[in-house]
């Protein structure tokens, strides 16, 4: 019986023989390395992230949430190759490995979304997911996204668009949660996010277009890996108790800055006395609080950050309406006054930078201005 015709389908290689029989031949062993290499790596990030000295626990948990739930998929998927077109008596096995692979596929970027903080939205796509799979295990009964026949074949069905458009919104909910933390942390480099996800739609595509090709856990995997990078590369720029950014990035941003802008200084009027009188963890809320009025102020017309202690310093652009901003301070300071009551005076001065001045002097003469502020200051409460 000499083979005459190959063809190839999800779980291997038929070889039609003269009489029309089908022998099955050795499955698809590239796959298999690649879903090896896949489990290998994710399990070296697992290891990487729980010993990760910068994250928060609940951070790491979240990664390592992630990461375990695609090495979950990669096998799941593994297993549907392995048992399509098998035995009979598997049926049952392909039938929950497809449905739990197409089931959890939209999990992984919502629990991304997690390691970027808390926010009302995740409830709501918990929840969906949920409604998801409640939706996959009712189309089961007639096939509609996915079914597998008594041959134990797995064909895909007319309602397969339902899985494709649970997977599309988790990833632009990932994004747009995304975004949205990237502004809040005044980080410059969102385009590398997008190109990420781009990566990811086409991988994803391919997959789609032709079946055979697996390629969409290995793209899921190189994703999580680069977002796991970016966000560590985002939190190192951080001051970690305010979240503006630190003073290495100011240091950094300063060193080679060449662009003309306004610096501001800003410090608490007698920081020192609240955390004497009220405890440091009540003057941790007055820095906190302080730091979210001057974000508010003067994000969209500049770069904010902590320094240290009760300093702030903000990098206006040249053109920015400093009074405007001041303003818009001093309503946000009065606004949360009326919810902390000890929240302190802020006092704050200004200095041109023009290219090729040096910045200390620069912040000598915005410190100058402050300092008089706080006189005033101290001058209006005698």
């Amino acid at each position: 019986m000499r083979p005459i015709i190959h063809k190839y389908n999800r779980a291997c290689f038929l070889t039609q023989t003269r009489d029309g029989k089908n022998v099955r031949r050795p499955m698809d062993y590239y796959f298999l390395i690649i879903t090896i290499i896949d489990i290998f790596t994710l399990s070296i990030m697992c290891v990487f992230v729980r010993y990760n000295g910068i994250l928060r626990k609940r951070l790491r948990f979240w990664f390592i949430s992630a990461f375990l739930l695609i090495i979950l998929i990669s096998i799941l998927e593994l297993l549907t190759i392995v048992v399509d077109d098998g035995p009979a008596s598997l049926r049952w096995l392909n039938i929950l490995a497809n449905y739990l692979g197409f089931g959890l596929t939209p999990a992984v970027s919502i629990v991304l979304s997690f390691t970027l903080g808390k926010n009302r939205s995740q409830k709501i796509m918990a929840a969906a997911e949920l409604v998801y799979l409640a939706v996959l295990g009712i189309s089961l009964l007639f096939g509609g996204v996915f079914s597998v026949d008594r041959n134990n074949h797995y064909m895909r069905g007319d309602a397969f668009w339902i899985y494709l458009a649970a997977y599309l919104m988790s990833i632009v909910y990932l994004l747009v949660i995304t975004a949205r933390t990237i502004r809040k942390y005044q980080n410059k480099s969102k385009n590398c996010i997008y190109l990420i996800a781009v990566f990811l739609s086409i991988g994803s595509t391919i997959q789609v277009i032709c079946p055979q090709i697996h390629v969409t856990w290995l793209c899921v995997t190189l994703l999580s890996i680069l977002y796991y990078v970016y966000c560590n590369i985002m939190w190192q720029e951080l001051d970690g108790l305010t979240g503006l950014l630190n003073q290495s990035s100011y240091l950094n941003k300063t060193a080679s800055f060449n662009q003309d802008a306004i610096l501001m200084v800003f410090d608490l009027d007698d920081f020192k006395d609240i955390n004497d009188q009220y405890g440091h963890l009540k003057g941790d809320q007055c820095l906190v609080e302080v730091a979210d009025s001057i974000r508010n102020a003067y994000f969209n017309d500049g770069l904010c950050y902590r320094i240290g202690g009760d300093e702030f310093f903000v990098l206006l652009n040249s053109d920015a309406d400093t009074e405007a901003c001041e303003k818009r301070l001093q309503k946000e300071l009065e606004k949360r006054r009326k919810t902390l009551a000890v929240l302190p005076e802020v006092s704050f001065g200004s200095a041109v930078f023009r290219v090729g001045d040096d910045i200390n002097k620069v912040k000598d003469m915005a410190d100058l201005q402050m300092y008089q502020m706080k006189a005033m200051h101290k001058r209006s409460k005698m």
